[in-house]
């Protein structure tokens, strides 16, 4: 199928390099070098790679929350 099934409801992935494993994760982080300090923006995590991609963004700063997917709404932190 080239084109996905809008009546059928896509699953978040990770956002790790190469992993398409379901999300269970939301990154929540910020760039401040670009980012104005309420601006937010997310990355999707599966549990092997959570841990990796909070501390790639907290080494440098950026990481603000980790919340349970299940538990995220865009207002959190979009």
């Amino acid at each position: 199928m080239l084109f996905p099934d809008a009546s059928q409801p896509q699953t978040p992935i990770c956002s790790a390099k190469g992993c398409r494993s379901d999300a269970a994760w939301v990154l929540v982080w910020n760039n401040p070098k670009l980012h104005t300090p309420d601006r937010r923006k997310t990355w999707l995590a599966c549990p092997e790679h959570r841990e990796h991609l909070s501390q790639f963004l907290g080494v440098r700063g950026f990481l603000k929350e980790v919340v349970a997917f299940a538990d995220w709404t865009p207002e959190d932190g979009a």
